[in-house]
C-alpha cells in the first residue's frame, strides 16, 4: 500500500516538474548559442526617449541612479529623465530634483504599487510626444551604453526591449553572490534563449523599454505584485514581442541580509505564485483555442522558482518508481547545466561557482518561507520598499 502511494507521488512529481525541466533545457542550450547580429541603427536628435524612474521612499539611492543615467552616452538622443516619486514620505523628490531629474509626484493611497506609478507616468508623458520610454529602478545604475543600445534596438523595429539585469553588489555576502548566479540564470540566460528561439524575451521590471505605439496598443494597466510578468503576458497576447538587448545592462543592489531579503522574496515569488494561480488556466484555454504564442509565457509561469523546482526533483529522484526517478535525476542534471551556462554567459568565475555550495542552506531557508509566500500571493499590490544596506561604493 505504502509503495503504491510513493509510486503515485513519484508520478505526480514527474508530471509537475517535467514541463519546467524541458523549458530549462531548451533555454539553456539556446542561451549559450552565439548572439545573432542585429542591425545597428544610429539615433537622430529628433528621437525622443524618456527614462522613467519609479521611486518609493528611495532618498538613499535616487541621486546615484540619476547621476548614472546622466553619465551614460546619449549620442544624438533627445533624452528626458523623469523620476516618479510615488506615495513617498521621505525626501526622494527633493533629492531627485537636486540631482537634475524632472520629478512627478504621485499621491494615491488606494492605488499603491509600481504598476500604478508607471501607468500614471506613461499616460502623463505620452501627451508630450515621446517616441519611447525606458524604465530603470531607483536603486540601480546603468551601463554607459544603456541609452544608445536600447534606442538602436527600438529604431531597428523592436516594439519592446529588455537588457541584462545584473546584481551590483555581488561581493557583499554569500547571499548576494548566490543572487548574482540566480539573476544570471533568470535575467540573462533565459531571455537570451528565448531571443535565439525567436520568442519574446520577457520583461523583468528593470532595464526595459517600450515604444509609444506599444503603450497605446497595450496600456500599462498591470497592477499586481509582479506587474512586469503581468504586462508581458498582455504584450504577447497582443502580438508584440520583446527583444533581448544583450549588449548593455542595468545593475541593482540586492539585500544582503535581514528583513529586506524576506520582503523581496515575498514580493517576487509570492507575486509569481499569484500570477500562476490567476493566469495559468486562462492561458491554457487561449492556447487550446489557437493562440500558440502564449505557450512559452505559460510554461514560464509553470516553472516554479528554482529552489522549489530542485526540491521537487529531489523528491522524484528518491521515489521507488524508476520512470519518476529518471525524470528527477534528468531534471537535476538540467538544473546543473542551467547554472553553469548562466555563469558562463555572464563572465562569472570561480567565486560564483563556489557560491552554489551554499544553495542547500538557501533552499532550506526558502522552504521555511512557504507559508508566508502563500499569504503574500493573496496580498494586494502595495509598494513595500526592500530594505538594503546603506549606500556605499562597490567595485
Amino acid at each position: 500500500m505504502m509503495r503504491d502511494i510513493f509510486i503515485f507521488a513519484g508520478c505526480c512529481l514527474a508530471f509537475i516538474t517535467l514541463p519546467g525541466t524541458i523549458e530549462l533545457l531548451v533555454l539553456s542550450v539556446a542561451g549559450i548559442l552565439p548572439r545573432p547580429k542585429w542591425p545597428r541603427v544610429r539615433s537622430t536628435k529628433d528621437y525622443k526617449l524618456t527614462v522613467v524612474v519609479p521611486a518609493h521612499n528611495e532618498e538613499q539611492h535616487i541621486a546615484r541612479c540619476v547621476k548614472s543615467l546622466q553619465a551614460a552616452d546619449r549620442s544624438a538622443i533627445d533624452l528626458s529623465l523623469v523620476v516618479i516619486a510615488d506615495n513617498c514620505d521621505d525626501r526622494t523628490a527633493d533629492k531627485a530634483s537636486a540631482a537634475g531629474a524632472r520629478v512627478l509626484v504621485r499621491k494615491n493611497e488606494e492605488q499603491r504599487g509600481k504598476g500604478y506609478a508607471l501607468d500614471f507616468a506613461f499616460r502623463a508623458l505620452a501627451l508630450e510626444g515621446q517616441d519611447a520610454f525606458a524604465v530603470v529602478d531607483a536603486d540601480s545604475e546603468v551601463a554607459p551604453t544603456f541609452m544608445v543600445e536600447i534606442t538602436s534596438a527600438l529604431l531597428a523595429g523592436s516594439s519592446a526591449v529588455q537588457c541584462r539585469y545584473l546584481v551590483r553588489n555581488a561581493g557583499e555576502s554569500t547571499r548576494t553572490r548566490l543572487m548574482k548566479v540566480a539573476g544570471a540564470a533568470f535575467n540573462v540566460l533565459r531571455p537570451r534563449g528565448r531571443d535565439r528561439c525567436g520568442l519574446s524575451a520577457g520583461i523583468y521590471g528593470n532595464g526595459f523599454a517600450l515604444t509609444d505605439e506599444t503603450l497605446r496598443i497595450v496600456p500599462y494597466t498591470a497592477s499586481s505584485l509582479v506587474e512586469d510578468v503581468e504586462y508581458h503576458i498582455a504584450l504577447v497576447a497582443a502580438g508584440r514581442k520583446v527583444r533581448f538587448v544583450d549588449s548593455t545592462a542595468v545593475y541593482a543592489d540586492m539585500p544582503a541580509s535581514g528583513a529586506g531579503v524576506k520582503t523581496q522574496r515575498m514580493r517576487w515569488e509570492g507575486g509569481r505564485l499569484r500570477m500562476l494561480r490567476e493566469k495559468a488556466l486562462p492561458l491554457a484555454g487561449r492556447i487550446l483555442s489557437g493562440e500558440f504564442s502564449l505557450i512559452e509565457p505559460c510554461l514560464d509561469l509553470l516553472l516554479l522558482p528554482l529552489a522549489f523546482h530542485v526540491c521537487l526533483l529531489l523528491l522524484a529522484a528518491v521515489t521507488p518508481f524508476w520512470p519518476a526517478r529518471a525524470v528527477g535525476l534528468f531534471g537535476l542534471g538540467v538544473v546543473g547545466l542551467h547554472l553553469v551556462a548562466a555563469i558562463a554567459v555572464t563572465g562569472g568565475g570561480f567565486e560564483d561557482a563556489c557560491a552554489l555550495l551554499a544553495a542547500p542552506f538557501y533552499i532550506a531557508w526558502k522552504i521555511r518561507l512557504i507559508p508566508r509566500l502563500a499569504r503574500s500571493s493573496r496580498a494586494k499590490a502595495a509598494w513595500a520598499r526592500t530594505e538594503r544596506a546603506p549606500q556605499r561604493n562597490i567595485p
